[in-house]
C-alpha cells in the first residue's frame, strides 16, 4: 500500500516520543502508555493497534477526540492464555513446582505433596469470551463440570461450559478462572467481598489483567483458608501487594 514500516523495539520513550509525529499508525503491545500527553505529540496518527486484548495502557476517549482509530486482537492469544491457565491449575493441584523445589533441597515429603486432581470438581469461569471459551474446551478431557457466568453476555453457554446465574456460580464453584476484561468498573472485582461468596474454599487462577483482583485481599483469603491456593499472571498487579504472599 505504499508504507514505509519501521520495527521499534528498543528505543527509550523518549526516542519514541521523538520521532511519534511522523507517524501515521503504530502498532504496539504495552511497552509505554499511550496518555494524553503522549498523543498530543502524534500529529499525523490515524490508528493504534494493540497487538493483544488490553487497551488499558491507551486513553482510548482522547484518541478517539483526535480521530484516532484503536485495533486490538482479542482472539489471538487464546489458545497460548487457555494452555497457560491448565497449566497453571495441574502445576498447583498437583504440586508439581512445590514437590520439585523439595526434593531438590532433599526433602521427601510424600503425604503433604499428595495430588489433587480436577477430575470431579466443579470448574467456574468467570467471563466467556474468547479466553474463558479456549480454558472451557481445553477442560473438556479432564472429566471436571464446567460452568460459566457472564454479566455482559446472553444465551451463552455452549457444550464445553454451562451457562448459570451468579448464584449458582457461588454455590458450586470450586476451581475459579478469571477471564473478564479490565476496565474502571472491574478494578478490583474480585475482591473480599466478592471471594467470601463462594460456598466453598477454593483454588483461585487469573490471567486476566492483574487489576481486577484485589491481591491484598486474596492474600489475606489464602491466610484464612477461604482459598486454598492461587495461580496468577503477574503482569499489572500491584507490587506492594506481593509483600502479602510472604
Amino acid at each position: 500500500m505504499g508504507f514505509k514500516c519501521e520495527v521499534d523495539l528498543e528505543s527509550s520513550k523518549q526516542e519514541f516520543l521523538d520521532n511519534l509525529g511522523h507517524y501515521y499508525g503504530v502498532i504496539c503491545r504495552s511497552r509505554f502508555d499511550f496518555d494524553k500527553q503522549v498523543l498530543k505529540k502524534a500529529k499525523k496518527l490515524k490508528f493504534i493497534a494493540r497487538a493483544g486484548v488490553g487497551v488499558e495502557h491507551i486513553d482510548t476517549a482522547f484518541a478517539e477526540k483526535r480521530g484516532i482509530k484503536i485495533f486490538n486482537s482479542p482472539e489471538g492469544s487464546a489458545d497460548a492464555v487457555g494452555e497457560h491457565t491448565i497449566g497453571m491449575m495441574l502445576n498447583l493441584l498437583q504440586k508439581i513446582s512445590k514437590s520439585n523445589n523439595e526434593i531438590k533441597n532433599e526433602i521427601w515429603s510424600r503425604k503433604s505433596n499428595s495430588a489433587i486432581e480436577l477430575k470431579g470438581k466443579t470448574v467456574g469461569i468467570l467471563g466467556y469470551g474468547n479466553m474463558g471459551k479456549s480454558v472451557a474446551k481445553k477442560l473438556s478431557g479432564f472429566g471436571c463440570k464446567v460452568i460459566t457466568y457472564d454479566k455482559y453476555k446472553k444465551n451463552y453457554g455452549d457444550k464445553f461450559a454451562k451457562q448459570v446465574d451468579l448464584k449458582t456460580f457461588f454455590k458450586q464453584t470450586e476451581v475459579l478462572s478469571i477471564h473478564i476484561f479490565y476496565e474502571s468498573d472491574n478494578h478490583h472485582f474480585i475482591n473480599r467481598k466478592f471471594i467470601n461468596k463462594f460456598y466453598n474454599n477454593i483454588w483461585i487462577f487469573n490471567t486476566a489483567r492483574g487489576l481486577v483482583l484485589k491481591t491484598d485481599d486474596l492474600a489475606k483469603a489464602i491466610r484464612k483458608g477461604k482459598v486454598r491456593g492461587a495461580g496468577l499472571d503477574v503482569l499489572e498487579y500491584e507490587e506492594s501487594s506481593f509483600n502479602d504472599f510472604s
